[in-house]
């Protein structure tokens, strides 16, 4: 395991036609050239090019490094966050550190922002958590956030001396299963948008209580059996949390498995008859609140656009559903004509799901891709019962997001109720421990 604070490369922007933004202070490019102020950069023949305000030619490369002189801060121009979700947008955002332009064979410019992981810790959890949160809920957020950092890295580092991951997807005439993991990412470590980490730099006021809970934990992972945990997160898990190999590779995670959300216990989902009753149902839990306060807290003000995140519905016709399944995954069913749960979790959320068409029948897994096909953006969960109607489909379902692991509404619900940081992670981690490693 690690020993001292690592540097973390971050994608902001990638495969633009070109990326422009402002040097808030002095980079250097070369030993010679010095750079403030307004810049462009676009691929030209395989090279990035930037040129100044003037759109006089400054440098060019397979790849630029802007390195500070100082802190280092720079605003990038046009950076879309929360990309296929209903949240999705764009903005110009702030950053710290340096930052790398690259060269993609496509004829496209990713910008990477390189930093010490413990700024660009504080700057997540600002992102991912509002400045009111608890100061324990921005410390249980630290700690987790920070070891699914750094067991990422740990195992990039992995691969390249065993070669390429394993499978994430097979195919077979009938069946698709795929999912999504952070190691996709090739130039970079992480993605700056909800895929990986909600990372907005310092566009958002970085509080003195985020700063103060990075501070307080700096250093701090979950760890079991000697290693970091790989420790996921997600807004509402619906009651019960989920396990991973239900959400990424088979192989199970020993301390990512189902618990309740709550201070009682939960009967995990096991059968389609529990899975429409659980749905159906309003339990105790964590996070089954409608507390505007603690929402307020917790969700960043374009996230509390959703309000409906324990228990939801979504109603399509049939043209509409078929139309969407069609877009989304790129496969004519004819007319949808059915959708049959196969296979779930014990959060209730489907893993295997059978669409019927006129023209088609398919299964498609995990959970990821089953919300990819069913929404123009994300459905909330896969954790859904499907109703009929006369030319039409009612999803009815529990929770936000892929469930597995900390409970991000579960945890301030916690944290306010008086649980320590130690105590919530350790909650949701089945096992875990906290070690101090720098």
């Amino acid at each position: 395991m690690i020993t001292s604070e690592p540097l973390i490369t971050v994608g902001i922007i990638d495969r633009a036609s070109s990326v422009r933004g402002l040097l808030l202070e002095p980079f250097r490019l070369t030993d010679e050239a010095i750079l403030t102020g307004e810049f462009r950069a676009v691929n030209v023949n395989g090279e990035v090019v930037v040129t100044g305000g003037t759109e006089i030619e400054l440098m060019r490369g397979a790849e630029v490094l802007f390195t500070p002189m100082n802190g280092g801060r720079f605003t990038l121009r046009d950076v879309v966050f929360g990309i296929n979700f209903h949240w999705e947008r764009k903005e110009d955002q702030t950053f710290e550190g340096a930052l790398r332009l690259v060269a993609r064979p496509d004829g496209t410019v990713t910008a990477v922002n390189v930093i010490a992981v413990e700024k660009y810790l504080a700057s997540v959890i600002s992102s991912e958590m509002s400045a009111t949160a608890p100061a324990a809920l921005l410390k249980a957020h630290a700690i987790t956030s920070r070891s699914w950092l750094v067991a990422m890295l740990e195992m990039k580092r992995k691969y390249s001396t065993i070669g390429v991951p394993s499978q994430r997807s097979f195919a077979s005439g009938d069946e698709l299963v795929r999912w999504y993991d952070r190691e996709d990412h090739d130039l970079f470590d992480v993605c700056a948008d909800d895929h990986c980490q909600r990372y907005q730099g310092v566009s958002r006021i970085i509080s003195a209580a985020a700063q103060q809970a990075v501070h307080d934990t700096r250093g701090v992972f979950l760890v079991y059996g000697g290693e970091i945990c790989d420790a996921r997160f997600y807004k509402a898990c619906g009651g019960l949390t989920e396990r991973f190999e239900n959400a990424w590779a088979d192989t199970p995670v020993p301390y990512l498995v189902t618990v309740s959300c709550a201070h009682g216990h939960h009967a995990p989902v096991t059968t389609e008859a529990e899975a429409a009753r659980w749905i159906a149902s309003s339990p105790e839990a964590f996070c089954n609140t409608t507390d505007g306060n603690i929402l307020r807290q917790v969700l960043p003000s374009f996230d509390q656009e959703t309000t409906d995140f324990f228990r939801w519905s979504v109603r399509y016709t049939a043209a509409e559903l078929s139309a969407i399944v069609k877009e989304r995954s790129g496969i004519d069913f004819g007319e949808v004509t059915d959708l049959v749960p196969l296979r779930r979790g014990p959060s209730g959320r489907i893993t295997r799901l059978r669409i019927a068409g006129t023209l088609r029948t398919m299964t498609v897994g995990k959970e990821l891709e089953i919300r990819r096909w069913l929404s123009k953006s994300h459905l909330y969960s896969s954790a859904f019962v499907v109703t009929k109607e006369p030319g039409a489909f009612v999803l009815r379902g529990a929770g936000w997001g892929h469930g597995v692991g900390l409970c991000q509404i579960g945890a301030a619900v916690m944290a306010v109720q008086g649980w320590s940081a130690e105590s919530i992670v350790t909650h949701y981690f089945t096992g875990a421990e906290l070690q101090k490693l720098y």
